[in-house]
């Protein structure tokens, strides 16, 4: 529409002798040039936005998100896209801060953007949901597991990874199993995103009838944990799970040791284990982290290995890690999406053919099959757990191998 009002401009104020009939021919010229594309579609290109960080001390869980699904989409393109279409990806950093969310997402609706995808973050997302259902435009991939993605049941928001709730529960359920009744506590980022986690633990305690003992809080985007391992630390917790990206978890866990205070530290796989270990070093031992996809070391699974071999293709610098393998399953899910959409590609059919998917083997083990349905748009529910040991993950079965000693 922009188009046309342009050329109506042009031809009324610099080529007023120019007939009707022309004017209108150089419209359809227009309308019908390959270039150009109405609702984020072309004849040669499918667009997709991606609001998400860039910027701050959370970057890197954007970037490696990022990473990991323009590597599958490169593999796709390269293929020859999804009929014909090649996808291309653009970026809105909204720095982690609900503050700028509005403004990424309605640049990326004032940008044409099919879809959006590969977004990161609770925060965020809260301002995004609304967003997405106002403007109609579906969402594909969020890189959180809070349940306001699931409750209430929105159309146009569709996720792939287990949630918060699905973390903590394995979580607290397994070390109940294994350890027996634990005193939990929790320091968690003082947001959306934090009290998204908390509301998964109080409600997986509940089951065994108890509750945190203490909880400490921390703002978003700063170190600033001292209030809150005071707090927490004083309840004498045996567990306790830190919610947080890598930045400030990392923080909680050298402060905590160099007081020397090492209960069993437990987080879920929003923290971006990779960035975690490297920013808190050795003080990332024992360090508890759920997982929402395979371990990297199954290299029996279809798409660990795909994975792998495309990361090196395509991003030859980049090391594997869970945040980009995320991603990379993300945009497996966005492209089956729209190759079941089919040639006559539209919102409201790429919606429809990601409910449609049942029990699809996506090469990621038989206990993670995706499953959608029209009023469940969640595509996963397993869990791992693993744990830091010598600066590298491992996944483990029975929390009595992870409780200190003494």
């Amino acid at each position: 529409m922009r188009l046309i009002e342009s050329v109506f401009s042009f031809v009324g104020k610099k080529h007023k002798g120019l007939t009707a009939l022309f004017a209108v021919q150089l419209l359809l010229c227009g309308i019908n040039s390959p270039a150009l594309s109405k609702d984020g579609v072309s004849a040669n290109e499918i667009t997709i936005g991606s609001c998400c960080v860039q910027s701050g001390p959370a970057s890197e869980l954007g970037k490696q998100q990022l990473i990991g699904a323009q590597t599958y989409l490169s593999y796709i393109n390269d293929k020859g896209g999804v009929h014909g279409r090649k996808i291309v990806l653009k970026t809105y950093d909204d720095g982690y801060e609900p503050d700028k969310a509005t403004a990424a997402f309605k640049k990326m609706a004032g940008d044409d953007c099919f879809a959006g995808a590969f977004f990161v973050g609770t925060p965020t997302a809260a301002k995004y949901v609304p967003l997405a259902e106002e403007h109609k435009l579906p969402i594909i991939g969020l890189f959180t597991g809070a349940q306001l993605l699931q409750e209430p049941f929105r159309p146009h928001v569709i996720s792939v990874r287990a949630s918060y709730f699905d973390e903590t529960a394995n979580q607290i359920d397994h070390a109940w199993k294994d350890l027996g009744p634990q005193k939990v506590g929790v320091i968690y980022q003082d947001d959306a995103f934090g009290n998204a986690v908390l509301a998964g633990v109080n409600k997986a305690l509940a089951k065994h009838d108890a509750k945190p003992v203490a909880t400490g809080s921390f703002q978003r985007n700063t170190t600033d944990v001292a209030k809150a391992i005071a707090t927490v630390r004083a309840a004498k917790p045996d567990v306790v799970f830190i919610v947080g990206p890598y930045a400030p978890v990392a923080e909680v866990l050298k402060e905590s040791h160099s007081q020397g205070w090492r209960p069993i530290f437990s987080t879920v796989s929003f923290v971006g284990t990779e960035a975690l270990i490297k920013a808190a070093g050795a003080d990332a031992e024992g360090m508890v982290i759920s997982q929402v996809v395979p371990p990297l070391t199954r290299d029996d699974l279809a798409t660990v290995v795909l994975y792998k071999k495309l990361l090196h293709q395509y991003n030859p610098s980049a090391k594997p890690n869970f945040t980009s393998f995320e991603g990379f399953v993300d945009a497996m899910v966005l492209v089956e999406g729209l190759q079941a959409a089919g040639k006559d590609l539209t919102r409201e059919k790429l919606v429809q053919s990601i409910e449609s998917i049942k029990d699809k083997d996506m090469g990621l083990g038989p206990n993670l099959k995706l499953s959608y349905g029209p009023t469940r748009h969640k595509g996963f529910d397993q869990v791992y757990t693993t744990v830091v040991r010598d600066g590298q993950t491992i996944a483990f079965f029975n929390w009595k191998l992870v409780k200190p000693k003494g």
